[in-house]
């Protein structure tokens, strides 16, 4: 359902405590999911698991997002936004409890399944809650204040382990406690939260693929350049002799230009069109790959990868934007949930697909595979353009 819309003034307040609250959980989701990543993965390095069994464990949360997105919409209708954010909140802390109290890969496959699977409805219910809560013209840094928290939540999480460490149950106990917190946050802020939007005919996520087929490849590419950037940027550097030390800390500096840009590029929407700016990010994106092997040796690489990870993950913040923009009730729902699908399909497909250019063509094979990327989504996003 596409709309058009005219706004008063009375339009343009904004519900501070709502959104506070909304995103604040997401944050503090962020940052319990984001120390899971890192803790399991050393636990079962310890273990002496073999690295592509690790990596199929750490498959299955993204497989649970994938496979749960088909049902958010009917659930949303059914249980209403509320109801169903505070069970999937209640639901993850036993689950973590679970997987801290196996501690084997194999049992660890279907716990982190199913915490993909129950994360996924809180994230798509707190996109739709906020987009329906802004107003129209602050959209741009409303969402990118959003992508900001979440990002900067994610990042806070692996740092977290440096002061508990990731052995016994401290590390698994600031999880469980942060998912619990979630679901505070959300009972006490219930009575200012927007109503699910209901207007409109009920639209699956299958149909929203038909709607807006250019906005869920957006989605896809920036999860597949966040994924394999992330997954692969330690053998892409180990390959051109840098240190641990440095790659990590070039790590860091992509993740951090990701949460600190985010408002910048939700103000420059709002000044310029959300889909200009898109391009613009695709491009910057585009020209960050082929600057890459030539940055890598000298200090440009520092505000390379800065700039980099902003205007990657960018492309995610506007296409919340332009969901804001162009869809309402039942088919906002819809696409929320279609983006989470296509979030947890780039982040499943793109390191395999990254990491198969790399070993066919050389280390190179990483930016060469994210050129490819960026470079299609400008193609369409430019051809879309002059169709307009």
């Amino acid at each position: 359902m596409t709309v058009e819309t005219t706004h008063s003034p009375r339009d343009e307040r904004i519900p501070w405590a709502a959104m506070a609250g909304i995103i604040a959980t997401i944050t503090v989701f962020a940052v319990a999911q984001g120390l899971t990543y890192p803790l399991l993965s050393f636990i079962l390095e310890r273990q002496g698991t073999a690295p592509g069994l690790i990596g199929l464990s750490a498959a299955m949360t993204p497989l649970g997002f994938v496979i749960s997105a088909p049902f958010i919409p009917a659930l949303a209708r059914r249980a209403g936004g509320t109801r169903l954010a505070l069970f999937c909140l209640f639901l993850t802390a036993p689950i973590l409890l679970a997987i801290a109290v196996t501690q084997n890969v194999w049992a660890w496959m279907p716990l982190r399944f199913l915490l993909g699977f129950a994360a996924n409805p809180l994230y798509v219910i707190s996109e739709t809650w906020l987009i329906a809560a802004t107003p129209a013209p602050r959209r741009g840094r409303i969402m990118g204040l959003y992508s900001s928290a979440v990002s900067g939540g994610f990042a806070i999480g692996p740092l977290s382990l440096s002061l508990v460490g990731t052995e016994g149950w401290p590390p698994f106990l600031i999880g469980i406690a942060a998912f619990l917190l979630c679901g505070l946050i959300v009972l006490a802020v219930v009575p200012r939260l927007p109503d699910m939007p209901h207007e409109g005919a009920a639209t699956s996520v299958g149909g929203f693929f038909g709607l807006a087929p250019l906005l869920l490849f957006a989605v896809f590419t920036a999860a597949a350049f966040e994924q394999s950037l992330l997954s692969l940027f330690a053998v892409y550097g180990a390959a051109l002799g840098s240190a641990e030390a440095r790659i990590a800390s070039l790590i860091t500096c992509f993740i951090a230009g990701n949460a600190a840009l985010q408002i910048l590029l939700g103000r420059l929407a709002e000044q310029a069109g959300s889909a200009r700016t898109m391009l613009f990010c695709a491009l910057a994106s585009l020209a960050g790959c082929l600057a890459l092997p030539l940055a890598f040796d000298s200090w440009l690489i520092w505000p390379l990868l800065f700039v980099w990870g902003g205007v990657s993950f960018g492309i995610y913040t506007l296409a919340l934007i332009q969901l804001g923009e162009r869809f309402t009730g039942h088919a906002l729902i819809a696409g929320n949930a279609a983006f989470a699908l296509a979030w947890g399909a780039g982040g499943i497909l793109g390191s395999p697909a990254a990491g198969l250019a790399m070993q066919l063509t050389g280390y190179q094979g990483l930016p060469l595979s994210l050129g490819l990327l960026s470079s299609t989504l400008s193609a369409l996003l430019l051809a879309k353009m002059r169709r307009s």
